[in-house]
């Protein structure tokens, strides 16, 4: 059953995580490198890529020994340093720049990275399943149109609009980690 406040609040967790706004630099830079992003195949891939984890993350895990509470509060830390990195301006994740802008660099790790599955997996611990997929359309649809204009945005916003956004969204993304750990910490520990 589609419930609103679950939508809005996955979507706005999904869009804190994949951070597109912030991702723009990538995306100029890919486009800059390349000449050309296939907005369309890139959007599809997430897509597909969070709906398929979204359905089997939980199985892969209890493949490993481990369970969707362990895997929250592991990556709640994550989303804590990511939000970090939004938020004081620093870089404590580094990556190589992938050399051609192909689906690989942007649906995954850009899009639908380590971050964003983590996100599913807590999500889905807390809310329906209907509503994360609406959720994660949601998302893709935003990143299809921002992949689509990114050259306009960039003028839009500027250095300035577009470092406001990824600290707002860091803030965001900061209580949510803090949440996540609380809520599946206690799980863990029986309380």
């Amino acid at each position: 059953m589609f419930i609103l406040k679950e939508i809005l609040t996955a979507s706005m967790v999904l869009f804190a995580v994949i951070d597109i706004i912030g991702s723009i630099p990538i995306i100029i830079s890919l486009r800059e490198k390349a000449g050309h992003i296939q907005s369309e195949k890139a959007s599809l891939v997430s897509a597909l890529i969070m709906i398929a984890f979204l359905f089997i993350g939980e199985q892969i895990l209890s493949l490993i020994g481990l369970d969707v509470n362990s895997f929250s509060v592991a990556g709640s830390l994550v989303i804590l340093f990511m939000a970090l990195e939004m938020i004081l301006g620093i870089t404590l994740f580094t990556e190589e720049p992938p050399e051609v802008a192909s689906v690989v660099p942007l649906a995954f790790p850009v899009i639908a990275g380590a971050g964003t599955m983590t996100s599913l997996l807590s999500l889905r611990a807390e809310y329906e399943m209907i509503n994360i997929i609406a959720a994660i359309v949601i998302n893709i649809l935003i990143v299809y149109i921002i992949l689509k204009t990114s050259g306009k945005l960039q003028k839009i916003l500027g250095k300035t609009g577009i470092s406001i956004i990824r600290k707002v969204f860091g803030i965001i993304l900061l209580a949510i980690a803090v949440k996540l750990f609380a809520t599946n910490v206690g799980k863990i520990v029986g309380y």
